[in-house]
């Protein structure tokens, strides 16, 4: 496509002479200009991915796809439904859960949690909690011995494996002299960190038995979770659970209940990316004014190649991949350089906040414990394209003005 005598004169075009210094400036403005849009593009496309897949797959994992609760306080004649939901094609497991709000308390301490009593079979069968047990075990709340309560919840209260905490229920038990609340003091069996803050720092698991007894709901339970094949699938495995439930309950799932969340994500993912297209954008245009001042420059030279029998074709050629060559080296730098960073941002983040001294990314801002990026090779390769698209627009209209230059009119002016 391009001969080797256009490639020499579209290199040697961009090494520029003493006196042309300012033009090799521009240009070298523009490569950086496109390297820094395309790497930040890839970090940021990378960070906003690898936030969604964490929360989603923390939440998922602790909540279930699908909740099926009670119309009333409590949902009885539970263990026929549940079956009912196992039979469904495309379930995987459905959990009994007791919910309820209660301030825990110990050593002079206190907190808001959410209790959830589970059986123990069900709580060993979710690895986003089994896989990520910090002290104790889970076969001592299988045999309800006491609670499994979030690492960062039991430093807040100052309290560990073996301690016990009280938990105080706002509903309380009526007598003559009022209503008093009801509190009863557990033993911590385990600790969890499945690194989601607001997970670690509030969450206490209890076994069901217990639960029922603390919560005053005999043979009850305030709900069903039902965790599916494949979590995009929720929509379509709506019909067939609400078969099943038959106008027993009301079903909820991971899109209701967390659609404010992820449409937040979104929004902000797709503002991200046209601001930062911007930056692209500005470094197509300096390769523009960066051509046009070599093309005016280069009148000269272009009067004489085309006297030597060079065609517009040829001139036009030699200035796009001028233009271009700037366009693809930027671009490649750019995608080395935020697929390296993206990959190892973590590891970034922990040596800039030991070198600082600053805490960069506090969890109890950002929900996560660590910083999270997953690397999609389709948007990368998207980025690349607008990148290229836009480097590639850049050079033609300079590339018009060089291959329709009059060589007599130049020549006429030198």
């Amino acid at each position: 496509m391009f001969s080797a005598f256009e490639r020499m004169v579209a290199f040697r075009y961009l090494r520029a002479r003493r006196q042309e210094g300012f033009v090799s400036v521009i240009a070298l403005f523009s490569l950086m200009g496109i390297f820094l849009g395309v790497g930040t593009l890839i970090v940021v496309m990378s960070v906003m991915n690898g936030f969604r897949d964490e929360l989603l797959s923390r939440i998922l994992g602790l909540n279930g796809h699908m909740a099926v609760q009670s119309f009333e306080t409590a949902l009885v004649d539970f263990d026929p439904l549940a079956d009912a939901m196992r039979r469904i094609e495309g379930v995987v497991s459905v959990t009994l859960i007791i919910e309820g709000q209660v301030m825990a308390t110990a050593r002079g301490h206190a907190t808001g949690a959410l209790v959830r009593g589970v059986r123990g079979t069900d709580i060993a069968n979710r690895p986003l909690i089994a896989d990520n047990i910090v002290s104790g075990s889970l076969e001592a709340f299988a045999q309800g011995q006491g609670i499994l309560v979030g690492d960062r919840l039991a430093r807040r209260l100052g309290a560990g494996l073996g301690d016990r905490i009280t938990l105080i229920s706002p509903e309380g038990t009526a007598t003559a002299f009022g209503t008093v609340p009801r509190a009863r003091g557990y033993p911590i069996v385990a600790t969890f960190d499945v690194g989601m803050f607001e997970y670690d720092s509030s969450f206490v698991f209890m076994p069901l038995p217990l639960a029922q007894v603390y919560f005053k709901l005999t043979d009850a339970v305030t709900g069903l979770e039902i965790m599916i094949d494949d979590a995009d699938r929720v929509g379509v495995m709506r019909a067939p659970v609400l078969r099943a439930i038959d106008g027993r309950a009301h079903l909820v799932d991971w899109r209701q209940s967390n659609a404010h969340f992820f449409n937040a994500l979104q929004v902000e993912r797709n503002v991200m990316f046209v601001i930062l297209t911007l930056i692209v954008l500005v470094a197509a245009f300096n390769i523009i004014s960066g051509l046009i001042m070599v093309v005016k420059d280069k009148g000269r030279d272009i009067a004489i190649l085309r006297t030597m029998g060079a065609t517009r074709g040829m001139i036009m050629r030699i200035f796009f991949m001028n233009g271009a060559s700037i366009g693809v080296v930027g671009t490649l730098l750019g995608v080395a350089g935020g697929v390296a960073f993206a990959a190892n941002i973590d590891a970034i983040r922990l040596f800039l906040e030991g070198l600082s001294g600053a805490e960069l990314f506090a969890p109890e801002i950002r929900f996560l414990s660590k910083l999270p990026a997953k690397i999609d090779a389709g948007e990368v390769a998207a980025v690349v394209a607008m990148t290229l698209g836009l480097s590639f627009l850049a050079t033609i209209y300079p590339s018009w003005r060089a291959a329709r230059l009059d060589p007599v009119e130049a020549l006429r002016y030198e």
